[in-house]
């Protein structure tokens, strides 16, 4: 018989049962938060690192990017702020029916932004009507915007309009040696926009790219407490680290010129429509490039035309160079001995092994002197002077000008260029330039041998490295890289060359200036069609070239053109197109050289003071202090970028100087100003004028006001 279950029994023990199960839950609860108060860790986590972390709030403190500046301390690049313009379309985020941040009245709208950007209204209108989208972007029109053209919208009071602010580099002269000197910009991509990586520059391109390391600071953070409401906890501790600057650059490139070298090159490059063309210009006796150009180009603030070129033409493109390449094949055979000016030979052609290698003009002009030959840039006669020496020998001397090899220049994607010198008539060719290729930095390295009593000078663009920081100053001291001849003959050769200018015979009469001996050298290249590996023909189908060095006896400057496949060219004249540079810009080189060097006692000259960073009436009253009293002013900002003439120039008081502000460039009144002073006007702000008549201006295209920028055409009528 079954015993009877006991109830109470039962409640007691399973009493007992759960009163030692939370007993043993207590104890584990007392070990864990025992634990927890000892180790101050919950799951390997330190509780006080994550209270910490809880309430700590810390910011980048950005560092200062390096500023670029020119050889007279004239920036060429600086750190900015710039704005892309926004519209929203939708009334979502409307909250407040008073005062709407949605577009309410797209006509209105699109009138007032057509004042401020390079858009119609028109253009505008079919932006800000595009069906489905929330908001809208002006693309390339409405982006890098400076601080002074968004407050002059700002100020017109648009519902709808807003800015999206970005850290920017600034390059207050537009086109200026942009593939060399490059461009930075904002590192972070479209995905980063809307995260919190902080947004810095880099380096793209040219030398902001090749010295982004020196030009990079160190940004600096600003770490404090904050409570849960956002509020910072009193007496806690603010640790700041601050940031580091940038090193400033200072290039050997001479504003004054360059700015005058651009102005030109773009009048050219409309009138002769090549596919091509560059310049340089040098200084001798250290290398130093005080100029540089090249067409196509770009706007390295806007990054307008950009995409028509990227390639540094100066270091990265190899070609024929054609009969300036004779320079050196002179020079080589002057050294040896084996030019002598006044033997004659018979001209028109001559028979190589593999071949016949003839002059331009194939007849020839019958027995004719070397130096005539050398006028008159015969093929013939070049032959004959490497036969002289010998192949070998000759050999030598490109390889000692650096022929073939790399210039070390530092700059990206440098080719090295090369030659064919395997069969007799491979060897010949070389001796006029063709069957070798170079870079325009090879060859001016190579130049500096002739201007610089036999010693070539590395080719250099960097002056000096300042630390901000330390006030540290590091020059870059001139280099020598070799001496392939000696000193008198490079003036031998200098001297033979004034023949090519001055000679009744001379192919290079064109680039004749007034005041100014000039030693010079002209070419005129075969150029590949890379397509069929043949030859273009055609007057239009070659690479036109001039290189000059002045003054003849002792260079101060060697100036470096070439133009290839112009499409506006009747005959076989390049020189035509290559004067209209060659013979201003070096008038201009000479007068700066000749102010920088002569000391006079006219009373009515004076050192222009430097008046870039001041506000505009501090710059004006400077400028009125010293007697400068017809100062125009471009652009809507409040702060002097840049002027002209530039500071320390020794110039006439009563000239007319120019200003410009870091706001939107803007034209001015020059009703009654000469040719001379408008073109200032055109050097400092990057826009090409074109000019009817002669005298004072009686009509400007664009009003006074009126927004400049790449694109701009001004016609200008002088009478």
């Amino acid at each position: 018989m079954k015993k009877t279950a006991n109830p109470q029994k039962n409640r007691k023990k399973m009493t007992r049962i759960m009163v030692g199960l939370t007993g043993l839950l207590f104890l584990v609860f007392i070990f864990r938060f025992s634990m927890i108060m000892i180790t101050k860790k919950v799951n390997g986590e330190n509780l006080s690192e994550h209270v910490n972390n809880l309430y700590t709030r810390s910011s980048i403190l950005a560092a200062k990017r390096g500023t670029i500046y020119d050889i007279g301390g004239n920036p060429i690049a600086l750190d900015a702020t710039s704005y892309s313009l926004v519209a929203v379309l939708t009334d979502e985020w409307s909250e407040d029916k008073e005062n709407p941040n949605h577009i309410v009245d797209k006509e209105k709208t699109a009138e007032a932004l057509a004042q401020y950007i390079s858009m119609s209204k028109e253009e505008i209108l079919t932006t800000l009507n595009q069906e489905g989208l929330k908001q809208v972007e002006f693309g390339s029109a409405g982006t890098n915007l400076n601080y002074a053209t968004k407050s002059s919208i700002e100020a017109e009071e648009l519902p709808g309009i807003t800015f999206e602010e970005t850290p920017s580099r600034l390059y207050p002269n537009g086109i200026f040696a942009s593939h060399l000197v490059g461009f930075a910009q904002s590192s972070a991509s479209e995905e980063e926009a809307d995260t919190n990586e902080e947004k810095k520059l880099v380096g793209m391109m040219g030398i902001e790219s090749l010295y982004d390391n020196e030009l990079d600071g160190s940004d600096g953070e600003v770490t404090y407490q904050e409570d849960s409401n956002g509020y910072r906890i009193p007496g806690t501790q603010i640790q700041e680290k601050e940031p580091v600057e940038g090193n400033n650059l200072y290039l050997t490139l001479d504003s004054r010129l360059q700015i005058y070298l651009e102005s030109l090159m773009s009048q050219v490059y409309a009138e002769a429509e090549p596919e091509s063309m560059t310049a340089m210009l040098v200084d001798p006796d250290t290398g130093a490039i005080l100029a540089a150009s090249q067409r196509p180009t770009f706007n390295a603030t806007t990054k307008d035309g950009i995409d028509s070129q990227w390639q540094n033409l100066l270091v990265e493109d190899t070609y024929e160079p054609g009969s300036t390449f004779k320079i050196l094949t002179l020079a080589a055979a002057v050294n040896e001995g084996v030019f002598s000016p006044f033997a004659t030979y018979t001209s028109g052609s001559v028979e190589v092994e593999g071949g016949t290698i003839r002059d331009y003009n194939k007849d020839g002009w019958g027995n004719i002197t070397y130096l005539e030959g050398l006028a008159r840039s015969s093929n013939v006669a070049f032959v004959k002077l490497v036969q002289a020496m010998g192949y070998d020998v000759w050999e030598s001397y490109m390889k000692a000008f650096g022929i073939g090899q790399s210039t070390e220049s530092g700059l990206e994607n440098e080719a090295t260029g090369n030659y064919s010198y395997t069969y007799p008539l491979e060897k010949a060719n070389t001796a006029f330039g063709q069957g070798v290729t170079v870079t325009p930095f090879q060859l001016m390295q190579a130049f500096t041998a002739i201007a610089n009593e036999g010693t070539m000078m590395k080719l250099n663009y960097l002056d000096r490295t300042e630390d901000p920081n330390t006030g540290k100053v590091t020059v870059n001291e001139p280099e020598e890289v070799g001496s392939p001849i000696k000193a008198e003959t490079a003036q031998t050769v200098l001297t033979y060359l004034k023949e090519v200018v001055y000679n009744e015979n001379g192919s290079g009469q064109a680039y004749q200036i007034e005041g100014t001996e000039i030693a010079a050298k002209t070419g005129t290249a075969e150029v590949v069609n890379s397509a069929t590996g043949a030859y273009y023909t055609g007057y239009s189908n070659y690479l036109y070239s001039v290189v000059g060095f002045a003054p003849a006896d002792d260079p101060s400057y060697i100036l470096y053109l070439t133009m290839k496949r112009p499409a506006n060219l009747d005959s076989l004249n390049g020189s035509k197109y290559l004067s209209e540079i060659f013979n201003p810009f070096m008038t201009r080189a000479i007068e700066y050289d000749n102010l920088n060097t002569e000391v006079t006692g006219d009373v009515n000259q004076a050192s222009m003071p430097e008046v870039t960073t001041l506000s505009k009436d501090e710059a004006l009253a400077a400028l009125t202090a010293v007697g400068y009293n017809d100062t125009a002013i471009i652009g809507s900002g409040s702060r002097i970028v840049q002027q002209y003439p530039y500071a320390g120039t020794q110039t006439i008081m009563n000239q007319k100087t120019i200003l410009m502000t870091e706001g939107a460039m803007t034209m001015p009144d020059v009703y009654g100003w000469s040719k001379d002073d408008v073109l200032k006007v055109s050097e400092i702000a990057g826009i090409n004028f074109t000019f009817e008549g002669e005298g004072y201006v009686v009509f400007q295209s664009l009003e006074t006001g009126s927004i400049l920028n790449a694109a701009t055409e001004v016609k200008i009528i002088l009478e």
